[in-house]
């Protein structure tokens, strides 16, 4: 029996049937062509109706100011964060000295940290007000002249120290996995090692450091808090200013379709970075990127500059937030624990835990009938349902309010009073749906992973003995898959906890999650209190930061050489 008769039920082929679902089963395609219009409807209603309201919207004055600003503060978090990550992992990668093997997984650690939380801690130590200018004007005087600290290069630092991980991860990961043969070539040739990295690794690493810088860009893009704390009006900030400020529906609307162009063209500058160049490489045996021994003050020079690194963006910022914390507990006259810490902390985990089952079983089905067959306009579908992603937080929120708004409408035409009512919007509902449009792109990126290693004879070969596309699932793919649903389930989960703007968006009344609370503590300057819900932010990331970077690493141990 052919595999195409396996999948292809008798009676229903044909050139249509071939374009929607392949050779798959219609049930399985629709699905993915569900879940890619649960991703695109909020995304296409803020286009249309920005678009549909440009005679109608009054643009804020300061639009222009706004655009230079967001080009600046993603140009200048995306160079730094190349410098720093591609550098640490080109040093821990390419060089053998102190404590390397500890801070070669300790530095993916800023991960955890959320650049809300390291901008107020960074702000009330280097502020007018905070130690390190109070010590330098006890030094230079009271009128000495200092630079200010919330402009728009403090951003950038703040925000560079908590996404070079990013850059880090996927440059060390380049670095470790390529061929030998490239390497040792250019080195056989002449080529020193500085010749050989310039001219050979760095070349064949472009895909990763193009889609990191993407990922990272995508990143500031969508950054809602850190910028406000530093006084940079970004156009996301923009977004949520008209909102909440002046109320100006079909303005904000306007503002998030230009956003969506920003997103765009990431993308569009990723897939020019990576260029029409193609960068397969074969297998071969060698040493590789061997690593070199520093010995003396340069291998403790390299140590430091790691330690540097993951001082300020992790450890010095941990150590403030845990002395505020204590300090807080102990003289202050209030319970040690807030009562609302506990409240918030569950509501954020609920609705974390919630985004992250939800994700993780839309990626393992997108995936399940891609493996059966799906055909090219299934292919699509799955690639479309990656899009939320690129999406900052805010336009997918207002989005969500569109959509169901429309749903609303068109149910009261059917004769349904009140159409939904608050039903969605005005619940946690809302918020799930938000979370599921933004973040089903990781986990169906960590599951289709898992899928591509997964041979496609064992899915032919279960279905030509009797098995259902159901059986299939949980038998075959399921057990496979589990490693990548996994992973799907910590990405998921460590984005959803630390969200902020879909939240202050789409929060119904008397709802708050840790997240806002800390936000909400920041901006009235109140760092002690703030301590420990940022504190339990940090920790609930912190646990799966590690095990992510342990399950890259591990698949990679033993990879790289040392010299004698």
């Amino acid at each position: 029996m052919s595999e195409t008769a396996v999948l292809v039920d008798a009676g229903v082929s044909g050139p249509r049937r071939r374009l929607l679902t392949g050779n798959g089963r219609p049930m399985w395609s629709a699905a993915v062509l569900l879940a890619a219009a649960l991703v695109v409807t909020p995304v296409a209603a803020v286009v249309i109706d920005g678009l549909g309201s440009l005679n109608s919207g009054s643009l804020p004055q300061d639009i222009g100011p706004m655009i230079v600003t967001t080009v600046l503060l993603m140009g200048g978090v995306g160079l730094s964060t190349l410098l720093i990550g591609g550098g640490l992992a080109w040093l821990v990668t390419a060089h053998d000295f102190p404590l390397r093997n500890l801070l070669s997984w300790a530095l993916v650690l800023p991960l955890a940290m959320p650049a809300y939380i390291l901008g107020f801690v960074f702000l009330s130590t280097f502020d007018v007000g905070g130690p390190v200018q109070g010590m330098l004007r006890t030094v230079l005087g009271p009128g000495a002249w200092l630079p200010g600290v919330r402009t728009l290069a403090g951003a950038v630092v703040v925000m560079s120290l908590t996404l070079y991980p990013y850059v880090y991860l996927l440059a060390r990961s380049a670095l470790v996995e390529q061929s030998a043969t490239t390497y040792d070539a250019a080195r056989t040739l002449g080529a020193g090692r500085s010749r050989a990295l310039w001219r050979v690794v760095v070349p064949m690493a472009r895909p990763s450091l193009a889609a990191a810088l993407a990922l990272v860009m995508m990143e500031t893009l969508t950054d809602f808090a850190t910028v406000q704390y530093f006084n940079v009006q970004t156009v996301s900030v923009g977004v949520y200013l008209v909102w909440k400020g002046s109320f100006d529906f079909h303005a904000a609307t306007q503002l998030s379709v230009l956003v969506l162009v920003f997103a765009v063209a990431v993308l569009a500058g990723e897939r020019l970075l990576r260029g029409r160049s193609r960068f397969h490489q074969k297998p071969g045996r060698g040493e590789g990127l061997k690593s070199r021994r520093l010995t003396g003050w340069r291998g403790w020079a390299a140590a430091l500059a790691c330690l540097s690194v993951l001082g300020a963006g992790f450890i010095l910022p941990v150590a403030q937030l845990a002395g505020w914390a204590v300090g807080e507990a102990a003289g202050g006259s209030e319970p040690l624990l807030d009562p609302r810490f506990v409240e918030y902390l569950v509501n954020s985990v609920t609705v974390a835990s919630l985004a992250a089952l939800v994700c993780a079983a839309l990626a393992l089905t997108i995936g399940h009938a891609q493996r059966l067959g799906g055909g090219p306009l299934v292919a699509v579908a799955a690639q479309a349902t990656t899009f939320g992603y690129a999406v900052p937080g805010a336009v997918i929120g207002i989005g969500v309010l569109i959509a169901f708004a429309r749903v609303d409408e068109w149910l009261e035409l059917a004769g349904v009073p009140g159409g939904t009512g608050l039903l969605v919007t005005g619940s946690v509902a809302g918020i799930l749906c938000a979370y599921v449009v933004r973040f089903i792109a990781p986990a169906h990126q960590a599951v289709d992973a898992s899928f591509a290693k997964i041979s496609p004879a064992l899915t032919f070969s279960a279905l030509s003995l009797g098995s259902t596309p159901r059986r299939l699932l949980t038998r075959v793919h399921l057990p496979l898959a589990r490693r990548g649903a996994a992973v799907a389930l910590v990405l998921v989960a460590i984005d959803a906890v630390k969200e902020l703007p879909i939240v202050l968006l789409l929060r119904p009344f008397g709802f708050t999650t840790i997240s806002v609370w800390v936000y909400e503590l920041a901006r009235e300057n109140f760092w002690e209190k703030a301590a420990l819900p940022a504190l339990g932010i940090v920790a609930v990331a912190v646990i799966p930061v590690y095990f992510l970077f342990r399950r890259s690493a591990g698949l990679k141990a033993g990879a790289v050489t040392h010299d004698q």
